[in-house]
């Protein structure tokens, strides 16, 4: 009898491919702080983001190249911002995880998920649950705790990664905006993004620096950890989320993407060898939760007009 209630516990718990596929989406996006990071050792971090943008753009074209024979010109030049707002993240956080851990990083820019009910608030004109503003305050001393070590100062890394977390929430909410008006399918959308994102780190690069640093790199690691944040960061990661989210809830969603910096601190600290202090542990353990406590809540209050 015993061993029937055993069972009968177990019958209701089920594990979808949805759910497996996010799991591995959230490992891979972790894991990419570390392999950028160990990138940026053989290249500088413009010309890496021009590498890593023009292979994924190649990649999409045959997209994009559909949307435009539909005759979607105008949806393709509307999504231009959009590009520029995805190149000043990726500035941020290429930038930043030069200088800061990549565990750090892997922490701090899940603070995207509180920021973004702010944001939204300011660009669609949704107000927050009140229950937001406490969970914000929460993870803002898991954040402290993160960075917090006796012989540690705030450094131009971690408020770069701050920044680029905040800018993610904007890119959300412009996304959002944007497919209300607009129909273009969303791997269009991304090859576009990576377009602009391309020539505009392109741009810069070869402007600030000399012709012999334009060189490329000869590293196997360097091309191999390119070739991974290309077809698994980007490409699979658009597929397998998309698909997750027909097949499951937005919160559950929400939950198994918020383990995104579980991974990356677990990625860095075998990988690179980064040591997590213990005030890390708890720091980056409070994030996570007060994430998963947000995806928990009504984001929105029902008075929705401001």
């Amino acid at each position: 009898m015993e061993l029937l209630d055993r069972k009968n516990a177990f019958k209701g718990i089920t594990i979808k491919p949805a759910d497996i596929l996010l799991l591995a989406v959230a490992m891979i996006w972790g894991a990419s702080y570390g392999l950028t990071k160990e990138a940026l050792y053989f290249y500088p971090v413009l010309g890496f983001i021009t590498i890593r943008f023009s292979l994924t753009f190649l990649l999409l074209t045959p997209f994009l190249l559909s949307e435009l024979k539909q005759g979607k010109k105008t949806q393709c030049l509307a999504a231009l911002p959009l590009g520029i707002i995805l190149l000043i993240i990726f500035l941020l956080e290429s930038f930043g995880v030069t200088y800061t851990s990549a565990s750090n990083a892997a922490f701090l820019i899940s603070l995207c998920v509180l920021f973004t009910p702010f944001v939204e608030w300011g660009v669609l004109k949704v107000k927050p649950d009140n229950n937001i503003f406490i969970l914000a305050i929460f993870s803002m001393f898991g954040a402290w705790l993160l960075m917090f070590d006796v012989n540690y100062v705030f450094n131009i890394g971690d408020l770069l990664i701050l920044s680029a977390a905040l800018m993610r929430a904007f890119m959300v909410s412009y996304t959002k905006r944007y497919t209300l008006n607009h129909d273009l399918s969303s791997i269009a959308l991304t090859g576009i993004q990576s377009l602009v994102v391309a020539i505009g780190a392109g741009t810069l690069f070869f402007c600030l620096y000399s012709d012999e640093s334009t060189t490329l790199p000869n590293s196997l690691t360097f091309w191999g950890n390119t070739a991974f944040l290309v077809v698994f960061c980007t490409i699979f990661a658009f597929f397998a989320q998309n698909y997750a989210v027909k097949q499951s809830t937005p919160s559950k969603v929400s939950f198994l993407m918020g383990t995104e910096p579980v991974f990356g601190a677990l990625f860095a600290s075998l990988w690179l060898g980064e040591v997590l202090s213990n005030n890390a542990i708890i720091g980056g353990g409070i994030i996570v939760f007060s994430c998963f406590l947000s995806t928990q809540l009504p984001l929105f209050s029902k008075q929705t007009a401001v």
